[in-house]
């Protein structure tokens, strides 16, 4: 689902920018020939992502290291389970495993709290999705890892849909006139999401037929009444303040969207160790 060249550049940076020439300890201490496994170890609970991308890093390394996932994406593993094993040159091993471990941390957090997220909703008609709240260079993987973890991806950039946020209605006038001028323009592709704060302007999207209708920041009975007034002739996406500890009950709203910035702006490392064995 990731395009190598992406893969590949990401890689390149990654390495670019933790061996500026040479590796200073590893480079002048170790031999060609000193030759070492390495074990890849999950030191918690979660869902593994990333796992070919780690691997990826160890190939444009060295062409001789030889490697094995023991994990797939999407796979939820324990805490001392195996993820990977290689085989190769020390220094190679040592110069790859920062570069690959970030990698793989940062996207296994981003799909352990999707998955979790998703647990939580289970038996309603809400997904999970994600938004553009990603680090620079970093989009395509980060909302790779929500699709292993089970979420969905909301809008990949500005320029995958027309979505009228409070800041474009103030700015233009209603939400009436904004969508009508909008829609004017736009191609039959493009579909058009309205950001609205109050049920009012909920009506004036609705009035208007858009395909999809985001709730900001409403509260629970709200948004209830927000799926009623509704009834199917939009999609309606919950946004704002979603936490684990209150995401249940937004689904149970009715609504068919729940986005949150925090599957991907603010997830904890998800915690594994390379260890290496000289042969």
């Amino acid at each position: 689902m990731l395009s190598q060249f992406y893969i590949d550049d990401l890689i390149k940076t990654a390495l670019t920018e933790d061996i500026h020439y040479i590796d200073v300890t590893s480079d002048l201490l170790l031999d060609d020939n000193d030759v070492s496994t390495a074990k890849f170890i999950a030191k918690a609970d979660g869902v593994l992502a990333g796992g070919k991308i780690a691997m990826r890093v160890f190939e444009l390394i060295d062409k001789d290291i030889a490697s094995a996932l023991l994990k797939s994406d999407g796979d939820e593993i324990k805490k001392g389970d195996v993820i990977a094993t290689l085989k190769g040159r020390t220094k190679s091993l040592l110069k790859g495993e920062r570069s690959a471990l970030n990698i793989m941390c940062h996207m296994s957090a981003v799909a352990t709290r999707t998955r979790e997220c998703v647990k939580l909703v289970e038996g309603t008609n809400a997904s999970v999705a994600c938004t553009r709240k990603t680090l620079p260079g970093l989009r395509p993987i980060q909302k790779y890892a929500v699709m292993v973890g089970g979420g969905k991806n909301h809008r990949y950039n500005l320029s995958d849909a027309a979505m009228l946020k409070d800041n474009h209605i103030d700015a233009y006038g209603s939400i009436t006139s904004a969508v009508n001028a909008l829609r004017e323009k736009v191609g039959h592709m493009v579909k058009i999401e309205v950001e609205t704060r109050t049920l009012e302007e909920l009506k004036e999207a609705l009035a208007v037929n858009v395909d999809v209708i985001m709730l900001d920041n409403m509260d629970l009975d709200t948004m209830a009444k927000a799926v009623k007034i509704t009834n199917g002739k939009a999609k309606l996406e919950a946004s704002g303040n979603i936490t684990k500890e209150n995401i249940a009950d937004v689904a149970k709203t009715g609504v068919d969207i729940i986005s949150l910035g925090a599957l991907t702006h603010s997830v904890e490392c998800f915690d594994v160790s390379m260890k290496i064995t000289k042969e």
